[in-house]
C-alpha cells in the first residue's frame, strides 16, 4: 500500500508500531451498567449534572480529526501554503539581490542547491519529524530557485514567467485529474514510478559528472536535440506524477488517522515536487528555445 513514497511508508509504519488511536487493541469486555470500578464515581458525577447539561453533552458533536490530533486535509494545505510562501519570498529576495550583485548568483545557486540537498536527505532519513529542518529546506530552496531563475532569465528572457504559469497550471490539472479519478495511483504505479525515479536520478548524476569533467557541454547528454527534449519531457512527466502520489499519500494519511505532526512532512513532499516540476519545465522550455 505504501509503495515507494517514503513519507507514506513512515506514517504507515508508525501507525503499526504505536497502534495510534487504538488500532489493533483488543476491546475490553463490557460490564453491566452500575458495576465495575468506576460505577460509583460515574453515578455521583451524573447526579451533579442537571438534565439540560446531560442533554447538551449528549447532543454535542463528536470530536473531529483536528481535536483528536490527527492529520486533516485542510491542515496539510495550510502548511503547504505557508512553506510555499516562504519559498516564493526567499526566491524573490534572491532574485533581487542577484540582479544588483551578479557575483552572488553562483554562491546563492550552489548554497541553496547543495544545502537543500543535505537538509532534504536529513529529513528523509530522520526518524522524527523536524519542523525547523522542513522550514530551513524551504528557505534554501527559495534561495536556489531565485538564483537559478535569474540565470535562466538572462539567457532566455521571459522564460521564468512562462515556467511559473505552466507549473501552477500543471499542479491544478494534476489535482483535478486525481480528484476526478482520471489519474490513478496504485501500488503497481508506485513501484514503476519508484524504479523510474531511481533511473532518472542516476542519469542526472552521471550527466552532472560529465558536465563537470568536460565530457559534455550545454545541457549535457541529448543537448537541445530531440533526445534532449525527450529527456526533459520525461522529467516533467515524472515530476507531475509525483504530485498525484503526494495527493494520494495525503488521502491515505487522513484515512489512516495519522498523527497531526505528519502534516508537515506531507506539505514538505508537495513543496519538493513543486520545485522539481518548476525546474524541469524551465529546462524543457530552454531546450525548445535552443
Amino acid at each position: 500500500m505504501a509503495g515507494n513514497n517514503p513519507v507514506f511508508s513512515r506514517i504507515e509504519k508508525q501507525l503499526k508500531e504505536d497502534r495510534y488511536a487504538g488500532f489493533g487493541q483488543q476491546p475490553q469486555p463490557q460490564q453491566p451498567y452500575g458495576q465495575g470500578p468506576y460505577a460509583t464515581a460515574g453515578t455521583a458525577y451524573q447526579d451533579q449534572l442537571s438534565h439540560q447539561q446531560l442533554q447538551d453533552m449528549y447532543q454535542a458533536p463528536s470530536a473531529g480529526p483536528l481535536q483528536t490530533g490527527r492529520v486533516t486535509f485542510d491542515d496539510v494545505i495550510m502548511k503547504t501554503i505557508g512553506l510555499f510562501t516562504l519559498v516564493v519570498t526567499l526566491a524573490a529576495l534572491s532574485w533581487v539581490v542577484t540582479a544588483g550583485s551578479p557575483g552572488l548568483t553562483m554562491p546563492f545557486w550552489l548554497a541553496g542547491m547543495f544545502g537543500g540537498l543535505v537538509i532534504g536527505l536529513v529529513i528523509a532519513f530522520k526518524k522524527t519529524v523536524s519542523v525547523p529542518l522542513i522550514v530551513t529546506y524551504a528557505a534554501l530552496e527559495g534561495v536556489f530557485v531565485g538564483a537559478f531563475s535569474r540565470v535562466m532569465e538572462r539567457t532566455y528572457p521571459g522564460i521564468v514567467a512562462t515556467a511559473v504559469v505552466a507549473t501552477l497550471c500543471t499542479f491544478a490539472g494534476m489535482f483535478l485529474g486525481y480528484k476526478s479519478g482520471l489519474i490513478k495511483v496504485t501500488s503497481r504505479s508506485r513501484r514503476i514510478f519508484g524504479f523510474a525515479i531511481m533511473g532518472y536520478l542516476l542519469f542526472s548524476l552521471v550527466n552532472v559528472i560529465a558536465l563537470f569533467a568536460g565530457w559534455t557541454s550545454g545541457w549535457g547528454f541529448g543537448g537541445s536535440g530531440m533526445l534532449g527534449i525527450g529527456i526533459s519531457l520525461l522529467g516533467v512527466g515524472l515530476a507531475s506524477y509525483s504530485l498525484a502520489i503526494d495527493f494520494d499519500s495525503i488521502d491515505g494519511a487522513v484515512r489512516m488517522g495519522a498523527p497531526q505532526k505528519y502534516s508537515w512532512l506531507l506539505a514538505h513532499g508537495l513543496i519538493v515536487s513543486l520545485v522539481w516540476l518548476y525546474i524541469e519545465i524551465v529546462r524543457l522550455l530552454a531546450r525548445l528555445r535552443d
